[in-house]
């Protein structure tokens, strides 16, 4: 696909938007959201609806989801003078219980968060966060800390009972009990992420079976959503950021089904942002799409040749954010701003608990 040089300017990723088409909370009822179709080749558009999805797929097309869980990660807790301060875990929970060590009864970590308070938080702080401790360890950029987590018996269940879901900051309003399940896919499997992948929380149990009776076959992989997923671009020249890097695992199974629906000619639809990332991570490190555990931090921006997905199902990005230069990538910087020129004028919700585009 051909770029220009204005497709490596941040500032080209700007457009319009008004306050009012950012969903603060999501459909009445799951899959109730619209559907913009555009065909990456002419930038043609037809607008439909979620649960019309099956309608607009190419025939014995491979759909490949992300089921990394959302993880209640987000703590408050208190200085022991206390002040206030949150804590965001951004290390995967199956890697926290894979680092973990045992002493005196109590397991202990060291993981990569966010810390924010009122006052300056310093290495060394000690922190409590009901029964969870975190030590800072060392400082990084823009409120990243390495710190050492301190807990006793399943970690997880800690976050479950203690945690907030961890809703984006554009979602102006507290997290609910409601949040608990609609920030989640229905298909949503092994904790570890911080941020929901949203281009799946449009599928509803009734949708993924009318998907295989009518033979469109699903796979699965898992890519822990992290830091880097909400991280901004502050670069000019968008070629000079980088991604922080999330946790990717591709199973012998899910690796092998999509090798083979390449090697038919058979379409691969990535559900989502992060399950291109995956794929096209993979891909990357591995010449080939083969079974993975590991970390990718590639960055997808238009000049990127896609190897994997023919096809991209996802919800409308922020201005100027990697996951809608992701998208120029994938479909062209110009067509995919015209899209969202129209999706804004036809009243389209945005972002995370918003409506949906289908590319092909």
């Amino acid at each position: 696909m051909q770029h220009s040089p204005d497709d490596f300017l941040l500032s080209s990723y700007r457009y319009e938007l008004p306050e009012a088409q950012i969903a603060q909370h999501p459909p009445a009822q799951r899959g109730g959201s619209r559907l913009l179709v555009l065909n990456r080749s002419t930038g043609h558009v037809r607008h439909s609806g979620f649960s019309q999805l099956a309608a607009h797929l190419p025939p014995r097309a491979l759909l490949v989801a992300n089921s990394s869980r959302v993880v209640a990660a987000r703590l408050s807790g208190a200085r022991p003078t206390g002040g206030k301060v949150e804590f965001l875990l951004l290390t995967p929970l199956p890697l926290v219980w894979e680092a973990a060590r045992y002493k005196d009864g109590r397991f202990s970590a060291e993981v990569d968060c966010l810390l924010r308070g009122s006052k300056k938080i310093s290495a060394g702080s000690s922190l409590a966060f009901g029964a969870l401790r975190v030590t800072v360890l060392e400082a990084g950029s823009y409120g990243q800390r390495r710190a050492l987590l301190e807990w006793q018996g399943d970690v997880s269940r800690h976050f479950t009972r203690e945690g907030h879901i961890p809703l984006p900051p554009y979602i102006r309003r507290r997290d609910t009990p409601e949040d608990a399940e609609r920030y989640q896919t229905v298909y949503a499997r092994e904790e570890g992420s911080v941020a929901a992948p949203t281009a799946g929380l449009h599928f509803t149990r009734e949708l993924l079976h009318e998907l295989a009776e009518r033979r469109f076959d699903w796979v699965e992989l898992h890519l822990h959503v992290g830091y880097g997923t909400f991280s901004p671009v502050r670069c000019t020249d968008i070629r000079r950021h980088r991604i922080h890097q999330e946790y990717l695992v591709i199973s012998p199974e899910s690796a092998r089904a999509v090798a083979q629906a390449k090697a038919d000619g058979r379409p691969v639809i990535a559900v989502g942002t992060t399950t291109a990332r995956a794929l096209e991570g993979c891909v990357a490190a591995c010449g080939k799409l083969t079974a993975f555990r590991g970390w990718t931090d590639i960055f997808l921006y238009p000049g990127f040749a896609f190897q994997a997905a023919d096809g991209l199902i996802t919800n409308f990005h922020l201005p100027q954010s990697s996951l809608l230069m992701l998208v120029a990538a994938f479909a062209g910087r110009k067509r995919v701003l015209d899209a969202y020129a129209e999706a804004v004028q036809r009243q389209y919700r945005f972002f995370s608990y918003g409506d949906a585009m289908l590319i092909m």
